[in-house]
């Protein structure tokens, strides 16, 4: 008997005797396969009390009726099965699992795990629901960015946030039961900061690092639990005093021995007599 090529559907010979048969037949393996959907993916076994029209996929050791069949979409035509050999391509919805499969290579693949790309999607929720604010939203235990070793890379990795302008903000919040704790990054400037919050709304910047002069700042103060080991320099090699007005260096040359001393904007001073290092 002739089918077509694609659907192998039975075709109606010329002159043939009970054409209803062959069309029947024909009508029945289309209803298999047009919008398809099987009521279960995993079995092997031939479900007990089928109904007329049931259809599932048949999976991996497959055994009865079935043997030999794993990978076909089996429907039951009210006394036997009828098998569908798949394609690559073709689509079936999985009713248990509410996951549209796809048939390639040999195997069907739930749609998830299909896309080489995921080009100009709109949201994206992993585990959750993404929304036009959040619009990729991931819910999981660790989230990894490792280097391309498949392409190759180069090697490295590097996490980029961007801003439009100066006065926007990238950054890194930090939250407790959705309250926000802490914060990192350009916050309405292109200094990096530190902010830290007890209550979500009231925030203090602990460490700015000074995109000019590339020093630590620390607007609340900074306390101490431990000792303070300043910069050795020599009497020489101390940079200009007014570069670093205010600051502390260690003179490991100095007359009688080593001493810290401190920039008046203009010169260095020892701290013990205010004296001038020369």
């Amino acid at each position: 008997m002739s089918k077509t090529a694609r659907l192998h559907l039975p075709m109606i010979a010329q002159s043939q005797a009970q054409k209803h048969i062959t069309h029947n037949e024909a009508l029945f393996v289309l209803d298999m396969v047009a919008q398809a959907s099987v009521l279960d993916a995993g079995l092997s076994v031939p479900p007990s009390g089928p109904k007329e029209g049931d259809c599932y996929l048949v999976a991996a050791g497959a055994s009865g009726d079935w043997t030999g069949k794993e990978n076909h979409i089996a429907a039951w035509r009210g006394s036997d099965w009828i098998f569908a050999t798949p394609q690559a391509g073709w689509r079936v919805w999985d009713l248990d699992s509410q996951t549209l499969l796809i048939y390639g290579d040999g195997n069907w693949q739930s749609d998830k795990h299909i896309p080489n790309a995921i080009q100009q999607r709109g949201q994206i929720g992993i585990l959750t629901n993404a929304d036009n604010i959040n619009r990729l939203s991931v819910k999981s235990d660790a989230i990894l960015f490792s280097h391309d070793d498949v392409s190759p890379g180069s090697g490295d990795i590097r996490a980029k946030v961007n801003k439009q302008a100066e006065d926007k903000t990238a950054s890194f919040l930090f939250q407790t039961n959705w309250a926000g704790a802490a914060e990192i990054g350009l916050m309405g400037d292109n200094h990096f900061s530190f902010k830290v919050s007890d209550n979500g709304s009231d925030w203090h910047t602990a460490l700015r690092l000074n995109k000019i002069s590339a020093r630590a700042e620390f607007p609340k103060g900074c306390s101490m639990e431990a000792p303070v080991k300043l910069a050795p320099y020599n009497r020489a090699s101390l940079p200009d005093a007014s570069d670093w007005s205010g600051s502390l260096a260690f003179i490991s040359d100095a007359p009688s021995g080593p001493k810290p001393a401190y920039s008046d904007g203009a010169i260095w001073r020892y701290i013990h007599d205010s004296t001038a290092v020369v």
